[in-house]
């Protein structure tokens, strides 16, 4: 039987996979109209580690122009935890580590991330707040993935 943190992992887990494939240029183009975007509630806001608060629109703009543009990047999801649960909310953490990041600072870069989900029959992402993992930790962190 799945548990909600199942769940939960599962949807962070595979939105990064589509991540990964989007800017491996794997991912069909359709997929983020069809299948991305409508996760994402239309008044979502993501906050990366640099500090620029987000909207939907400016994330979607972005990810449509960056199709293909990293063919070494990949993502591993870890850490996964539900922190709360209010009502059909979920505030969730976890850390995302990414290599072959050609956007970053770091191509081999690790994030704290914390997102607050809304359940229904599908999950919808409000809000993102990423925040860059200390150097120390990431030094120390596992990459091959």
């Amino acid at each position: 039987m799945s548990t909600l943190l199942d769940d939960i992992r599962r949807e962070i887990v595979d939105l990064h996979d589509f991540f990964t494939d989007w800017f491996n240029g794997s991912a069909a183009k359709d997929r983020l109209d069809a299948q991305v975007l409508p996760r994402l509630h239309p008044d979502f806001t993501f906050v990366p580690p640099e500090g620029v608060l987000m909207t939907r629109d400016h994330l979607a703009a972005g990810l449509r122009q960056a199709h293909g543009s990293n063919s070494g990047f990949r993502i591993q999801i870890r850490d996964v935890v539900v922190r709360h649960e209010i009502g059909n909310r979920v505030l969730a953490t976890y850390t995302e580590w990414q290599t072959g990041a050609r956007q970053s600072a770091k191509a081999d870069n690790a994030r704290f991330s914390t997102v607050l989900m809304e359940l229904g029959d599908t999950v919808t992402w409000l809000h993102l707040q990423e925040t860059w993992l200390p150097e120390d930790i990431r030094a120390a962190g596992n990459f091959d993935f």
